[in-house]
């Protein structure tokens, strides 16, 4: 069985439904789906990890960076739209207080400005617990932001429609699972890693950066998230365009275990785009290949 970041009705729902119709368990919090992979609750876990407006999902790149190791198995990519959603009656005029996720809050702030700048906005745990929680008659909520799928949920109605500011808003979710080897190669993929620096010192960052940069791959991602060990510790989430198996990836890999105190792979896997990454020249399979062969002629030059 699957995991997911619940409650039913939350974006991370609606995603999962995207590749699997199957019965799966929702959790509270984004750990709690997490660590019920770590403990064989469920066999993997759906859970945000990006999103085009906001950026990364701190939870997410925390809790996959530390505990026991987890493993990105896939990807989804999510277009994300608001309504705000009300009790039967309610008219846009009456909304005083709204509940919502942070996120959501964030994609919709122009749009609550410029028509409700009078409303008061709560942060919640999820749009569809901010759904389920307006639904109550005696809720001290007017509205959620919410997907659609959460107001029919809770017999909600919208009193507006496609209020996110970003029409070409977009979240990502990844698929975790306990360690497994990576899928096969698909031409069109995706390394998620973690990078400690061995200290805080000037050119640390660089020298991860090069890494990637002196072997041809391309960072999507790239952000920084304290250690937890203390002020001024950060550690490096990345992804890379790539695989494990690709030898340029490979050997930035290899680049980093040398120069970082810690490195953590949390998988190669497909991206749901289909983007193939612009390889440059004096970077493919066949001239890394031709490369190794030359320099093992020096050594036999017999062979």
């Amino acid at each position: 069985m699957l995991g997911y970041f619940g409650p039913a009705g939350t974006f991370t729902h609606q995603a999962l439904l995207t590749f699997s119709t199957d019965p799966a368990m929702p959790f509270a919090t984004v750990g709690e789906a997490l660590d019920a992979v770590r403990e064989g609750v469920v066999e993997a876990a759906l859970v945000p990890i990006e999103n085009s407006v906001e950026g990364g999902v701190t939870v997410t790149l925390d809790t996959l960076a530390s505990g026991r190791p987890l493993t990105i198995v896939r990807e989804v990519l999510l277009p994300v739209q608001f309504n705000l959603c009300a009790r039967p009656g309610t008219r846009l005029e009456d909304v005083r207080r709204v509940l919502t996720h942070p996120h959501a809050a964030a994609q919709c702030r122009g749009w609550m400005h410029e028509f409700l700048p009078a409303a008061r906005i709560t942060g919640g745990g999820s749009t569809a617990a901010a759904a389920e929680e307006v639904s109550d008659p005696s809720s001290k909520y007017d509205a959620a932001i919410c997907a659609q799928v959460a107001g029919d949920l809770y017999g909600l109605e919208p009193v507006a429609t496609g209020i996110a500011d970003n029409a070409d808003a977009v979240t990502r979710f990844v698929l975790a699972s306990r360690p497994t080897e990576p899928p096969a190669r698909s031409g069109a993929d995706k390394t998620t890693l973690v990078a400690y620096m061995r200290a805080d010192r000037s050119g640390a960052l660089l020298e991860i950066l090069e890494q990637f940069s002196s072997r041809g791959v391309n960072l999507s991602r790239i952000e920084s998230r304290p250690t937890k060990t203390g002020l001024g510790n950060y550690c490096f989430s990345i992804d890379a365009e790539g695989h494990l198996r690709d030898p340029r990836v490979a050997e930035a890999m290899l680049g980093l275990h040398r120069i970082c105190a810690d490195v953590v792979f949390l998988g190669s896997y497909p991206r749901a785009d289909g983007v193939r990454p612009a390889i440059a020249d004096g970077f493919t399979d066949e001239e890394f290949a031709a490369a190794r062969a030359w320099y093992a002629s020096l050594i036999h030059p017999e062979d």
